[in-house]
């Protein structure tokens, strides 16, 4: 009985630990700060006209069609609109429970299939460590932070194929039935980005079931037809119903230049060495990258007769390895390459560190503890000196300043520096396997009083003034007075003014003196000169490195 009682305290904790994780990295504050311009106030803004049109059919900005993605984002965040009114929060909710939901389903999997290691007493607990460690990896990183808290439809994209993955898995290992959630979970990511959402899962399915020699017995069990019809009844009718509206243009841009030319040339001027990733994950993966390396050949992937004779419910690990470097090598070969590409390989990644630090120990684990510290001790240097290093933005000219003087990247280096210490403590006692309860101590308390604050500050200098001059442009602009912006094209004012924006690249342009009478925004240069060349002129607001001005012209 007092085994019993132990193991579910000690699960509790664990399910409280991990809220607390998901709670602080993916939902705290998350609307406090402005969209960031540029990408995210494009999925804002399409999604607003969505709701305030009722065309669910067409994602429209500023007045023009948006075919860069399907719908299912926009769907997201409109549905928030409805709930909560438009803001950022609804903004950014469906990212931030894509990201958690994801979180959850790994921790119920690792709890299920995370390998036993020792007497088959400590059976449970070994699983419970092994869900915590993988799920607290999964949340508290760079790059899972960072999409989670983004309006975009990236994170949504991450969670869908990482549950397709995990329910084919849960097909697999234990029920034919979880195969559907595999069919609808692939539906949900194309409706989400497109073809990507079938063709990564299906190659990663594909090699694994090649590497475990069971490609016949899949294709017999995996409810193939059936699957495949339930996807296409998902994910068909919408593709149907925007091609009936926009035909050839809506196939050109979608399927032509956003999927096909993405892969094969390089996009808006997106392009990488071919090692741009291994950077982005060390990086991103930050603070559980330096131990992947151990984790990753401590799978033994090379022993393909061993992972052949185990049971299924003990190959999650070789599963999310192929995960992994199906994802890496996929993008790796793309021309176009951005961070966001690789971000559905971080669960893989978070569920094989997880099992690494839930393990036996081996001589690889006090390698990969002795590595996390000495990224500890970088990563108290490299925040004590971040001021140093930030500046070069002509928006956000004091923004060093104010990130000197705030302290938060000073206080970022103390918390990095105990963890070193704290590491070190551990490491010289041999208990190198708990160096993970470090590294999630100090992340957390980073994102607490560095992350969090550093990116308040960064929105009062680069997106508060904007949002500013918005709220100005609504109780100024006059009748039949164009509302404008000149020399560069910021999403959010589109968002933020709720009313179309005329984007213009240069000030003296005719497009601009086509408009009669109009609030124009931009940097102080470019407000002088559209006033030069107008018939009358007038500042009404400065914000920062920005100005408001009306201008007529007269033909």
């Amino acid at each position: 009985m007092g085994s019993v009682s132990s193991q579910s305290s000690t699960r509790w904790v664990a399910i409280i630990t991990v809220t607390l994780a998901v709670f602080v990295a993916f939902f705290w504050r998350l609307g406090s700060i402005g969209l960031v311009d540029e990408t995210e106030p494009l999925f804002a803004e399409a999604a607003r006209q969505m709701y305030a049109t009722g065309d669910w059919i067409t994602p429209y900005f500023n007045g023009e069609t948006r075919f860069d993605k399907p719908p299912l984002v926009y769907w997201g965040m409109a549905l928030c609109f409805h709930i909560f009114g438009v803001g950022e929060w609804g903004v950014r909710l469906p990212s931030a429970l894509a990201a958690a939901g994801l979180t959850g389903f790994s921790f119920y999997t690792l709890q299920r299939f995370g390998y036993p290691h020792g007497p088959s007493a400590d059976k449970k607990t070994a699983f419970t460590l092994a869900a915590s460690v993988g799920a607290i990896a999964m949340t508290l990183h760079p790059q899972t932070i960072v999409w989670a808290r983004t309006g975009v439809s990236d994170m949504v994209l991450s969670g869908c194929i990482g549950a397709a993955l995990l329910c084919f898995f849960w097909g697999y290992a234990h029920s034919p039935r979880w195969y559907y959630g595999f069919y609808i979970f692939m539906a949900l990511a194309v409706l989400d980005k497109g073809p990507v959402g079938i063709v990564i899962p299906g190659l990663i399915v594909t090699v694994f079931a090649v590497y475990m020699g069971q490609v016949r017995t899949l294709l017999k069990e995996i409810k193939l037809l059936q699957g495949s019809l339930l996807a296409l009844l998902l994910m068909v009718p919408w593709f149907v119903a925007i091609i009936a509206i926009h035909g050839q243009t809506y196939i050109d841009s979608f399927f032509g230049y956003h999927n096909y030319e993405r892969f094969t040339d390089v996009v808006n001027g997106h392009a990488a060495p071919w090692y741009f990733y291994f950077a982005v994950v060390a990086v991103g993966f930050l603070p559980w990258s330096p131990g992947l390396p151990f984790a990753m050949v401590r799978l033994r992937p090379w022993a393909i007769g061993y992972w052949r004779r185990q049971p299924r419910e003990r190959q999650l690990g070789v599963f999310a390895l192929t995960w992994f470097l199906v994802i890496f090598c996929f993008f790796t070969a793309a021309v176009t390459k951005l961070p966001s590409y690789v971000l559905p390989l971080m669960p893989a990644a978070a569920i094989m560190v997880g099992l690494m630090w839930a393990g036996p120990r081996q001589r690889g684990m006090g390698i990969s503890a002795a590595l996390s510290i000495l990224f500890f001790a970088i990563l108290s240097v490299a925040s004590y000196l971040t001021p140093n290093w930030l500046g070069g933005d002509p928006v956000m000219p004091d923004f060093p300043a104010l990130v000197r003087d705030s302290q938060v990247m000073f206080q970022g280096a103390i918390v990095w520096g105990i963890a070193t210490l704290a590491g070190l403590g551990l490491l010289l006692t041999r208990r190198v396997r708990w160096v993970w309860i470090i590294s999630f101590i100090a992340f957390l308390a980073f994102t607490l009083v560095s992350i969090l604050p550093m990116a308040a500050l960064a929105d009062s200098q680069r997106q508060l003034p904007l949002r500013q001059l918005a709220e100005t442009m609504k109780t100024e602009q006059q009748p039949g007075e164009t509302l404008a912006m000149v020399g560069f094209m910021k999403p959010s004012l589109a968002f933020y003014t709720q009313r179309p924006i005329v984007y213009i690249y240069n000030p003296d342009s005719e497009k601009l003196q086509a408009t009669g009478m109009a609030l124009v925004v931009g940097h102080p240069n470019e407000i002088a000169t559209a006033i030069s060349v107008s018939q009358s002129g007038e500042i009404l607001q400065t914000a920062e490195t920005y100005q408001l001005a009306r201008l007529v012209f007269t033909p």
